[in-house]
């Protein structure tokens, strides 16, 4: 398997989640894209775009992740620009070994509540996997409590 910073970079459409900002239903088909950016020095970093539409356009939401040193499957977002005071800590809690979806939780702050994202390579998932994935999700005591509220997006 990749390295995950390398396993990250690229498109991911989210496919289910708790966040609210995605469930309200006024901003649709979220993404997230990642490239690697040299930003601190020798220190790899990811250039975090999030992506959805709203009221008919196109918004993005940019900032940076930075790899917690002593949790490999940790971040830490930054917001960039307007932005840069915002900061969120994440992690990938699990990873198809082929790299087509992955489970990313994320913690609250000051604006957004804790919660879990299902994303994935693919606009959708096949019903099979996405049930696998949360069963996946049940096995863990710290994101199981989060399924509650988890809601599939629909594709735009």
């Amino acid at each position: 398997m990749k390295p995950l910073i390398q396993a990250l970079v690229g498109t991911w459409f989210i496919c289910s989640t708790n966040f609210p900002m995605w469930l309200k239903g006024d901003k649709t088909s979220p993404t997230f894209t990642y490239s690697i950016t040299d930003k601190k020095g020798d220190t790899t970093v990811l250039l975090d775009e999030v992506k959805y539409q709203q009221k008919g356009g196109h918004k993005t939401l940019t900032g940076f992740d930075y790899q917690d040193q002593a949790d490999s499957s940790a971040f830490v977002w930054r917001g960039k620009g307007l932005l840069s005071l915002v900061r969120s800590k994440w992690r990938v809690l699990l990873r198809d070994p082929d790299g087509q979806w992955a489970v990313v939780q994320f913690s609250k702050t000051l604006f957004t509540p804790a919660g879990v994202d299902i994303i994935s390579r693919t606009p959708q998932l096949p019903d099979k996997t996405l049930n696998h994935i949360k069963s996946l999700i049940a096995n863990d005591p710290q994101a199981a409590k989060y399924l509650i509220d988890m809601k599939d997006l629909p594709v735009q």
